[in-house]
């Protein structure tokens, strides 16, 4: 057996998946990499799906893709290399041998929305629109790619006694441990933010609400998860992610209650200016005439508007 998985708590397992899926010209080909594949695919059709919904061709949210892509890789590997730079001090060169695990999820969503932005400006698209559907395709590759971890026996958390708790071999500690399952939870908390986005992305009221409700949404739950594990990147005493996952809850839950209590926009007031016959007729008017400063519907009506202050 490779390192068997149980649930003692529930009565499930062992469970004993190969990390390589098959072997392809001496390559293996891993589970991990068709997790996060498949994970890619799915957020691909949804979002291209989702596009026109948010103003944006099919045609153009794929060309995003293109460009939006390669860079996340790229970022998340350095991301996750800049927070870890003694491991590589001795052999830079690792730092290309990606397949060898090690990037940050927070790295790619940086580097995507980034290069979205810059791509909706010279495509003259909204960048929080694209950013809207972005993000939905983003939740559906967490929430599968995660599953990934778990072949893997990775991303979990620290010992637990509860009635969940997955049992696993630790190399860290030398050992059987009991831990939590973060990977699931994570994997968990990724689908109802999906499902939760997904019911309100067509009641939206402006750009980039969604992506306000995503950064609040997995930011408030990575940061507690992230709490849970014992493979956090630190910057001396502060787990990286959890710090900046709280941050950008915070700032997003401000953003979106500003939106929704910002009082609308002041009325204009306006001052009806009567056309000349109207004026010639104007000692006959009847309490029925609409008195200065109420909108009419009235072609022959011609408005002029005015400052609060001149009212």
């Amino acid at each position: 057996m490779f390192n068997p998985i149980e649930f003692p708590g529930l009565g499930w397992g062992p469970f004993d998946p190969n990390p390589v899926a098959f072997n392809i010209l001496n390559r293996d080909i891993t589970w991990y990499g068709i997790i996060i594949a498949v994970g890619f695919l799915l957020a691909s059709f949804y979002a291209t799906w989702r596009a026109p919904q948010a103003g944006i061709k099919a045609e153009s949210f794929s060309d995003a893709l293109f460009f939006c892509v390669p860079v996340a890789i790229i970022c998340a590997r350095l991301y996750y290399v800049l927070f870890d730079l003694s491991s590589f001090a001795s052999n830079p060169i690792r730092i290309l041998y990606i397949w060898e695990g090690g990037v940050a999820i927070y790295g790619a969503v940086i580097g995507a929305t980034i290069t979205a932005v810059v791509f909706a400006r010279v495509k003259k698209l909204s960048p929080l629109a694209l950013l809207d559907v972005g993000v939905l395709g983003i939740l559906i590759g967490q929430c599968i790619g995660r599953w990934g971890n778990f072949i893997n026996r990775e991303a979990f958390g620290r010992q637990t006694e509860l009635p969940w708790r997955m049992e696993i071999f630790s190399w860290a500690d030398k050992g059987i441990v009991q831990v939590h399952p973060t990977f699931f939870y994570e994997s968990m908390w990724t689908l109802c933010g999906f499902v939760l986005l997904h019911i309100l992305f067509s009641r939206r009221k402006y750009d980039g609400q969604i992506l306000l409700g995503y950064v609040a949404w997995y930011g408030f739950g990575r940061g507690i998860i992230e709490g849970l594990r014992t493979d956090s990147l630190y910057w001396g005493d502060f787990r990286v992610s959890q710090v900046l996952a709280f941050v950008s809850c915070a700032i997003a839950v401000l953003l979106l209650l500003y939106f929704h209590f910002k009082p609308p926009h002041k009325p204009l007031y306006v001052t009806v200016v009567n056309s000349p016959a109207e004026e010639a007729t104007s000692d006959t008017t009847t309490d029925e005439t609409p008195s200065a400063g109420v909108e009419l519907a009235d072609d022959e009506r011609r408005w002029r508007r005015k400052d609060e202050n001149d009212s």
